[in-house]
């Protein structure tokens, strides 16, 4: 197993959140009343697919009005795989009755359901979401290309051998994105001026790799990438977003269990 030390500078990002946030809900537990008109969230916290859905709550401040319940991934309840939904995957909404599932449904779900700023632009502006629709098909090749430069540095790793080619796995994707995120000059958002949806299924991923590869490597992904740096500072800038990140450490810990490299981090 691989094991890397942290560096110095990385610290836990506190966020500025007032939810108190519910626990989270292993075989033992007993199952809210539901199906009882109450509309829910299933989520994990560790989960980047999860936190897409996450922040779109949030942003909509549909706070009071969707209540989550936090599964144990690891020790799922009979309850949620019999009565909610079988396949035991998250995130998932009870709403009116019905669950819907999977994060890029979810998103538009929510857009199309709930009120609150829009997470796509729609009319408003076809341009910017025909780039929105183009971004979020390409989505899955720059969200593969991070696990597969995840799992190239922990088998590097293992061999013990240090040219890895972890900047060379990355620089398509991170590069397209950098090209993006200049797509629109009115802001630093994929869309420009604010968050929509668009930066919703892509920040999760990116923003987690970042720090992976900051601890494990000492590697900045940002580096070069100027847009790149500001679209994540000014993201962590709202609140909406930084509330679904919680411990950075939990993040990161479960992140290097998956390629199992041991965590530093305590």
């Amino acid at each position: 197993m691989a094991t890397s030390a942290a560096p110095d500078d990385f610290t836990v990002r506190e966020t500025k959140a007032e939810e108190v946030l519910p626990p989270t809900l292993g075989s033992g537990s007993q199952p809210p009343n539901l199906f009882d008109g109450t509309t829910r969230l299933y989520i994990s916290y560790i989960c980047p697919y999860v936190q897409r859905v996450w922040i779109a709550r949030n942003f909509k401040g549909l706070q009071d009005k969707i209540q989550l319940v936090a599964i144990d991934l690891q020790d799922k309840p009979a309850w949620f795989l019999e009565k909610v939904y079988p396949p035991g995957k998250v995130p998932v909404l009870e709403h009116n009755g019905n669950i819907i599932a999977e994060s890029l449904d979810l998103l538009s779900y929510l857009d199309a359901n709930f009120e609150g700023p829009k997470l796509f632009p729609r009319d408003q502006d076809p341009a910017k979401q025909a780039f929105a629709d183009e971004l979020i098909a390409s989505s899955d090749s720059v969200i593969i290309a991070l696990f597969r430069a995840g799992r190239a540095y922990a088998q590097a790793q293992a061999q013990g051998d240090d040219d890895d080619g972890i900047s060379k796995l990355l620089a398509p994707a991170l590069d397209k994105l950098e090209e993006s995120l200049g797509r629109f000059s009115d802001g630093p958002f994929l869309l420009g001026q604010s968050m929509r949806a668009v930066d919703m299924v892509y920040a999760p991923f990116v923003e987690r790799f970042k720090d992976f590869f900051a601890v494990v490597k000492h590697y900045d992904i940002t580096q070069a990438r100027p847009k790149l740096k500001e679209w994540i500072e000014e993201l962590n800038k709202i609140d909406a977003y930084a509330a679904t990140w919680g411990d950075r450490r939990l993040q990161l810990a479960a992140l290097m269990n998956k390629f199992g490299i041991q965590s530093p981090v305590a």
